[in-house]
């Protein structure tokens, strides 16, 4: 299997209360947009429960098969916080406890300090910690990372609070995309688009029907990082569609 590309990416969300509705899941929204922004092409989104070996086999399988994996919670002091153990699991690491995180945490809770929020210090053995644009900023809690796994808080607020100050550290070249509205319905245009995607073989063609919009039936989305063959494909869709074509954007 050839390495996976440097801006690829996976997102893996931890966490019962997830798979069991009872918290509404908003980090993977948030990533995915800032990572098409970047450049990342997220080629997979896995939950899985709070279960120490189903968190190592996923990490393990997502790290070898992309650039770049996000975890999403299980990073707290109780004993369904098991993210950073199955992390240290998955690559064969013992748990270490980290000083500079053990004394943000020191002096950050001050007298309300509890013996187990310390197990928030403890972190896979050979970790280190990405403070990005924060860097020098003693009151900010960095990112745990270990090989390309990057590990953040389930809690969005502070999850959006740490990739921000990271987020600049995966940009990659762009990804162009244009878009093609047609008011025919798929079967009728479905030979068209083979065709453009036959033709365009480094162009990622989507198709998606939408059945309530005024004046379309299908938008038609072509992207790439080449931006000359995502606007050539676009010229010769709407060339095939003629008549069928809404708008283009």
């Amino acid at each position: 299997m050839p390495p996976p590309a440097p801006s690829s990416a996976a997102i893996l969300l931890v966490g019962n209360e997830i798979l069991s509705g009872k918290v509404e899941e908003e980090n993977a929204r948030y990533l995915v947009r800032e990572l098409r922004g970047l450049g990342v092409s997220l080629g997979r989104i896995e939950v899985v429960p709070d279960d120490l070996e189903d968190i190592a086999s996923s990490v393990r399988a997502l790290s070898r098969r992309f650039g770049v994996v996000f975890t999403s919670g299980g990073v707290g002091p109780t004993h369904d916080d098991v993210t950073l153990p199955a992390v240290a699991a998955a690559f064969g690491r013992g748990m270490v406890r980290d000083p500079a995180l053990e004394g943000l945490i020191r002096s950050g809770m001050g007298a309300r300090l509890h013996v187990r929020d310390l197990r928030m210090a403890d972190i896979p053995e050979g970790a280190r910690l990405e403070y990005g644009t924060a860097e020098g900023a003693p009151s900010f809690w960095p990112v745990v990372v270990m090989e390309n796994v990057w590990i953040l808080p389930g809690v969005p607020s502070i999850f959006r609070r740490k990739f921000e100050a990271v987020r600049e550290l995966f940009r990659a070249p762009p990804i162009y995309s244009r878009a093609v509205f047609s008011r025919e319905p798929e079967g009728p245009i479905a030979d068209l688009l083979d065709a453009v995607v036959a033709a365009f073989p480094a162009v990622e063609v989507g198709s998606y029907p939408h059945i309530d919009a005024p004046d379309y039936k299908v938008k038609i989305t072509l992207d790439g990082r080449d931006q000359r063959a995502v606007d050539s494909a676009t010229a010769e869709l709407a060339a095939r569609l003629g008549a069928a074509v809404v708008r283009t954007e």
